[in-house]
């Protein structure tokens, strides 16, 4: 992991709280300026920390995050506080990854400039040594801890502690050890009556910040108790339990880290200190757990004390009766864990899946109105995330609208999410399609009175329309708003995300009752989860979401996709679609367009290809110029529960229309085969009524003249 990477993990899992200071009256103390402390005139607190991870003082200007803090605590160097601080986070650092910063380092101070941190050092000798003293000490005592107890976490002792990176200069002072692992320990002032300052650095540690007895969290045991600091853990082990202690409870997301890696074998009782802070912080562990899918109990075990080992001072019995009371709880969490568990067997599904077959009779599916696509659809679009891909200005866009059309015009609900283009000009491409339908219905096969998406958009032309030309523009605008109450349109370039189309979509279903067809257009310019994420994540999250969307609320979600420009002159395949594998992993039907053509061809040659290309290209861009059709060849490249297969469409770009080309089988240009369906099952309920069919037939009879 080079510098940045660190860093980043290193801001996300190590809070600033756990080296800064506070006052009595709970503000926080500047180390730099000492603002907060109560002296010298200083009564504000004028440090402000931003989410743990980013700090400013107001008085004396300074901000940064907390390696500035590890370093001004600690006198450490850059390297040496980056390298510490990323192995408190959980991650390991290579200096050397960013050659330039580490030569610019290396210019400041060669005997700070090290290309790998120095290992850790590893106090196993100290701790057996002072071991031998723990006699010495009557804390433990104080504190409820049994001589069992302090030996089987080798506790020690050390009467002339100084910290070990302190000057000689630095006074001693006597201290509990609590080793935390062999390279890191926590050294308590074991005084009485300290004062302000003493209670500041009365728990210092040693080495990474460490969570302490680790070890338990995947042990076999039915309950693992969480509290926050060291003492409270050894107090509930005292008291018969298990236990994890934190710390600090910013330390919280390190427990976070380490459950993300590997999920804890016991149930986890939260038991951290009864403050505010205390409450704070079990409010967001459990939010996390909640995420991660772990079971926890928070129940009321200290009473009126503060923490464990208050509630061991006070009434050591009571604490045991809460322990055992806490591990019966946990014990029946995981019984009806378990009972939910078995519940997901398909022995307990099969009456409701007999009822969901019977339920589907009611809508079943919805015919795009594509004949041909239908059949191999076995009907039409079903519940699931279909995506739509092909290279730029192809007509992706254009096939995706018009399949919304005809389902809306069998009298379905259709939600469209345009982040490209505005409401009017899809409105506009739909009216163009339906003045080409209307041209050849009325005036014999000619189309010259059809009007093109900027004809229809540019207000200055209507002036010089004629009557036939206005004519055919009001028939067609009539045919689109005889379905237009169905279609919904929601613009919004950048802002519209995967949660803004689940609100939208759960809105609609409440509001109307009705499963709406949705589409997306498109996939790669939805408003990211995460800012921080790349294309690719982002894009990989929506997907999912989406997937889990149309599963959730049962109904088909189209996504229109882009291709990556390597495939551009290449035959459409699951390795066309850009930048995320999830959506071909996700998707339940992957549909790929391209010119017809485009596929490889026996014994030909990589250059000649190359040329019968090009040639291919620039014909289909003259012919959409020309208003003469194209041939779309529509591919399944992945269809989860049907056949696979492809067919060709006649696409006339000019007017944004798609029909079935004539004369040709489902599986045309590819060999391949789909299944025949009766045309009465496929076609039932399509918008091809005889008013399209009508059009369609003259339409194809004047381009055979």
């Amino acid at each position: 992991m080079d510098r940045e990477q660190a860093k980043e993990a290193i801001r996300r899992n190590v809070s600033c709280r756990d080296y800064l200071k506070k006052s009595k009256s709970g503000m926080y103390i500047c180390p730099f300026c000492g603002s907060g402390e109560g002296n010298n005139g200083k009564h504000t607190g004028a440090l402000k920390l931003y989410d743990t991870n980013t700090w400013t003082c107001f008085a004396c200007e300074k901000s940064g995050d907390v390696l500035d803090l590890y370093q001004k605590a600690t006198g450490a160097d850059y390297n040496t506080a980056l390298s510490l601080l990323a192995n408190e986070a959980g991650v390991l650092i290579d200096l050397n990854h960013d050659k330039k910063d580490f030569a610019k380092d290396k210019k400041k101070d060669p005997a700070e400039a090290s290309p790998t941190a120095a290992p850790a050092t590893d106090y196993t000798e100290y701790y057996k040594e002072r071991m031998e003293h723990i006699g010495e000490c009557d804390y433990l005592k104080k504190r409820g801890i049994s001589a069992e107890t302090a030996k089987r976490f080798m506790l020690g002792y050390d009467p002339a502690w100084r910290h070990p990176k302190a000057p000689k200069a630095v006074p001693t002072t006597p201290r509990l050890i609590i080793p935390t692992s062999k390279g890191s320990y926590l050294a308590r002032d074991t005084r009485a009556d300290l004062d302000d300052q003493g209670q500041q650095y009365a728990k210092s540690k040693v080495g990474s910040v460490r969570l302490y007895n680790t070890a338990s969290l995947y042990r076999e045991q039915k309950a693992l108790f969480i509290t926050e600091g060291e003492i409270d853990a050894l107090s509930i082990i005292e008291a018969g339990g298990e236990a994890l202690g934190l710390g600090s409870a910013g330390n919280y997301r390190k427990l976070v880290s380490m459950i993300e890696n590997k999920k804890p074998a016991a149930t986890l009782v939260l038991c951290l200190d009864n403050d505010p802070k205390g409450k704070e912080t079990t409010g967001e562990l459990k939010a996390e757990l909640d995420r991660l899918g772990v079971s926890y109990t928070v129940p009321d075990m200290y009473g009126s004390a503060k923490d464990a080992n208050e509630a061991l001072i006070r009434d050591r019995d009571a604490l045991k009766r809460a322990v055992e009371e806490a591990k019966i709880e946990a014990e029946a969490t995981e019984e009806e864990e378990y009972m939910q568990y078995i519940q997901t067997s398909v022995f307990n599904h099969m009456e409701q899946f007999r009822q969901n077959i019977k339920d589907s009779e009611k809508a079943d599916f919805f015919p795009t109105g594509f004949s041909r696509l239908d059949r191999i659809l076995d009907g039409g679009l079903y519940s699931g995330l279909y995506i739509v891909g092909a290279i730029t200005s192809l007509g992706k866009t254009t096939f995706c609208l018009q399949v919304c059309d005809q389902i809306a015009a069998a009298g379905n609900d259709v939600i469209i999410f345009s982040l490209e283009m505005s409401r009017d000009e899809l409105m506009a491409k739909s009216i163009s399609r339906h003045s080409y339908l209307e041209a050849i219905e009325n005036y014999g096969g000619v189309t010259t009175t059809a009007k093109t998406t900027r004809g229809i958009l540019t207000g200055s032309r209507w002036k010089r329309y004629g009557k036939e030309d206005m004519a055919t523009l009001e028939a067609a605008m009539k045919n689109y708003s005889d379905y237009a109450s169905k279609v919904f349109i929601h613009e919004g370039v950048g802002s519209i995300g995967v949660e803004k189309i689940k609100e939208v979509v759960g809105k609609h279903i409440r509001l109307t009752g009705k499963r709406p067809v949705v589409l997306i257009d498109y996939l790669q310019i939805l408003a990211p989860y995460d800012p921080r994420s790349s294309d690719k994540q982002n894009t990989d999250k929506a997907v999912l979401e989406l997937k889990r969307l149309s599963r959730d609320k049962d109904i088909p979600i189209i996504g229109i996709s882009s291709f990556n420009r390597d495939n551009y002159t290449a035959p459409v395949n699951n390795a066309s679609f850009k930048e995320s594998g999830a959506i071909e992993y996700s998707s339940d039907v992957l549909i790929g367009l391209q010119y017809y053509g485009m596929d490889y061809q026996k014994g030909e040659g990589e250059a000649k290809r190359r040329t019968r290309v090009n040639e291919l290209l620039n014909k289909v861009k003259t012919d959409g110029k020309a208003g003469r059709s194209q041939s779309i060849q529509v591919k399944i490249l992945k269809n989860r529960n049907g056949a696979k297969g492809d067919l060709t469409l006649d696409y006339f770009p000019m007017f944004n229309y798609y029909r079935d080309k004539v004369a040709q089988s489902a599986a045309e240009g590819s060999g391949s085969e789909s299944v025949e369906v009766p045309e009465e099952e496929y076609t039932q309920g399509s918008i091809f009524d005889e008013a399209w069919k009508k059009a369609t037939k003259q339409e194809v009879e004047f381009l055979e003249q």
